[in-house]
């Protein structure tokens, strides 16, 4: 991210956005499963019942995948819609119109395994991991650099309600008087394929919306404690709400070619992915984006003795420094103290010039504003400093 972030990358010879070629000692047969055209993987981690997790982030869990830094793995992801409800997930999901051949086995099978997973304090995503990062030890930082982001279904689930997302009456914003939306609570399949190209969503017959994928959710093992947010059972962090650990911080722009940073609070770092993507606007006010089934490739970088307070991420263009709180207007004051903070330790300038370039240069940005905590991002473009 910064002149002490990077060193890793260089060393690595590698770009944002392409995966390094392999090692000399290492054929160029492909044993990751990945077809033609897609970036390879030194490792593949499936969305089975046993590598998946519903709504929550164990800290003692055996890593379902030890990898080395540097290394990259393809980690499938699943949504929860379809795999989560009381009903068959066959009925369910051609009940909603997705053909039977368009259902994943993975979809199925992790159904069929609800029985006996605890559920006090969990949330209700699908979640991949943990995959074990040998030598991250709390007090370091993981890079994740995201190579690619595939969709492995075309389509996904979009849900509304009068009385959910900003509507909801436990939003942080509701009044008593406020009057909810005449809507019934509707599930929207949404449609998606390429179209001169390009994937778009078929959100209607003259609306196409185009696909950017991300994993809303990016996370490294939690440290839980009862009473901060989605925490209501000793050692169990509710996938829900984001953190400093990263999880569900739902900011669109964490699309292939960026990078992602994270605290370590565990040894190895423990990481997760899921809530699989396929577009969402900023806030993501109805509570849902396109609920999408997902592959990543991702490499992980472990940083020893680079300590940051929060999640932070860089695409080619900006660095993204994310402020979260419960309250909005908390949310964006971290921000902007992140922010600051950033441009004196990274960038050199006093915390009153950093202050100004934070008002007059920086696009602070509401991510999301549905998951109890509240994430706002600081847009700092890379092309205003002539020295990087």
């Amino acid at each position: 991210m910064s002149r002490q972030m990077r060193p890793s990358l260089a060393a690595l010879g590698c770009t944002l956005a392409l995966a390094c070629a392999p090692p000399a000692n290492e054929t160029n047969e492909r044993t990751d499963g990945a077809a033609a055209g897609e970036v390879e993987a030194d490792h593949v981690l499936p969305s089975r019942p046993e590598t998946l997790n519903w709504g929550w982030f164990p800290i003692d869990k055996e890593p379902v995948l030890r990898i080395a830094s540097g290394e990259t793995v393809r980690m499938q992801t699943l949504t929860h819609v379809g795999a989560t409800q009381n009903e068959d997930p066959v009925e369910f999901l051609t009940g909603l119109g997705v053909p039977r051949e368009e259902i994943l086995d993975d979809v199925i099978d992790f159904w069929a395994s609800r029985e006996g997973r605890p559920r006090e304090g969990r949330s209700g995503h699908v979640i991949t991991g943990p995959i074990h990062i040998e030598g991250a030890e709390p007090g370091d930082m993981l890079e994740i650099q995201v190579l690619d982001i595939e969709t492995r279904v075309p389509w996904g689930v979009n849900s509304t309600s009068g009385r959910g997302g900003v509507f909801s009456p436990s939003y942080p914003g509701a009044r008593d008087e406020d009057v909810a939306l005449d809507m019934p609570p509707a599930r929207h399949l949404i449609r998606t394929g390429e179209v001169d190209g390009r994937e778009v969503a078929f959100f209607s017959p003259d609306i196409q919306v185009p696909l950017a994928p991300f994993m809303g959710i990016l996370a490294v093992a939690p440290d839980p404690v009862v009473g901060e947010p989605g925490v209501t059972v000793p050692g169990v962090q509710g996938s829900r709400p984001p953190g400093a650990f990263g999880g569900n911080l739902d900011v669109k722009d964490l699309t292939a070619g960026t990078t992602v940073y994270l605290p370590v609070f565990h040894p190895g770092a423990l990481f997760y992915a899921g809530d699989g993507h396929g577009a969402q606007g900023d806030g993501e006010v109805s509570g849902t984006a396109i609920e999408q089934s997902l592959t990543g490739v991702f490499r992980f970088v472990v940083h020893k003795g680079v300590t940051i307070p929060a999640p932070r991420a860089e695409t080619p263009t900006h660095y993204l420094i994310m402020g979260i709180d419960l309250d909005l207007d908390r949310a964006a004051r971290e921000a902007t103290r992140l922010v600051v903070e950033f441009l004196v330790e990274e960038k050199g300038l006093t915390p009153d010039k950093a202050l100004s370039l934070a008002s007059i240069a920086v696009d602070f940005r509401v991510s999301e504003v549905v998951d109890l905590t509240q994430v706002v991002t600081g847009f700092i473009p890379k092309d205003i400093f002539l020295e990087r």
